[in-house]
C-alpha cells in the first residue's frame, strides 16, 4: 500500500514537472502550446460533454476553454495544479456559454412575443376598423357631417354651427352623444 503511495506521488512529481516544462515552453513559444492542447483537451472535451450532453456545445466549449488558457497563460504561477486551472476555465466558460445561451433564448423569446403581439395587433387593430366602418356606414349624413368636420376638417363646434345653421351648445351636445354611441356600438361589437 505504501509503495502504491510512493509510486503515485513520484508519478505526480514527474507529471507536475513535466507540465511546468510545457507550461514554460509555451509561455516563450505559442507553437510548443499545441503539446499542452494535445494533453488536455481530450480530457476537457470529455468533462465539458459530460456536462452538455451535446458534441457540437462540448466542442465549442473546449476551444473557447483554451483560447482562454493561452490569453492567461502569462499569469499561471505553476503550483503543481495546472489541470485545475484548466478546469476551471473550462467550467466558466461552460457557465457563460450557457448563460448567453439562456439570455440569447429569452431574446428570441422576447422577440417571437414581440412580433407574434404586433401581428395579434395589427389583426385586432383591423378587426376594430372593420367593425368601425360597418357602424360608420349606418350612420346618417348629418351625422357623417358632424365627424368631418370636426375630425377630418378640425373646426370648432362654433364653426361647425355656423355651417350647420345650429346653435354651439346643441351642435357640442348632438356631437358626444354620437360618439357615445358610437363608442357603445364599437364596444358591443368587440365583444362579439
Amino acid at each position: 500500500m505504501e509503495r502504491l503511495m510512493f509510486q503515485k506521488r513520484q508519478k505526480s512529481s514527474l507529471q507536475s514537472k513535466e507540465e511546468e516544462i510545457l507550461i514554460s515552453q509555451a509561455l516563450q513559444d505559442t507553437a510548443s502550446f499545441g503539446k499542452l492542447y494535445d494533453l488536455y483537451a481530450p480530457m476537457i472535451y470529455r468533462y465539458i460533454l459530460s456536462r452538455t450532453g451535446n458534441i457540437q456545445d462540448a466542442q465549442d466549449i473546449t476551444s473557447q476553454t483554451f483560447l482562454k488558457v493561452l490569453e492567461k497563460l502569462s499569469s499561471y504561477r505553476h503550483r503543481g495544479y495546472f489541470s485545475a486551472w484548466l478546469f476551471s476555465i473550462a467550467r466558466s466558460r461552460y457557465i457563460d456559454h450557457f448563460r448567453m445561451r439562456n439570455q440569447e433564448e429569452k431574446l428570441i423569446m422576447k422577440n417571437d412575443l414581440d412580433s407574434h403581439t404586433d401581428i395579434l395587433s395589427i389583426v385586432v387593430d383591423r378587426e376594430r376598423l372593420l367593425n368601425f366602418n360597418q357602424i360608420l356606414a349606418l350612420l346618417s349624413e348629418e351625422e357623417l357631417d358632424l365627424l368631418r368636420l370636426r375630425n377630418v376638417a378640425e373646426l370648432t363646434f362654433a364653426e361647425m354651427a355656423e355651417i350647420l345653421s345650429k346653435t354651439e351648445d346643441s351642435t357640442k351636445k348632438k356631437y358626444y352623444r354620437l360618439l357615445a354611441r358610437l363608442q357603445s356600438q364599437l364596444e358591443e361589437k368587440n365583444e362579439i
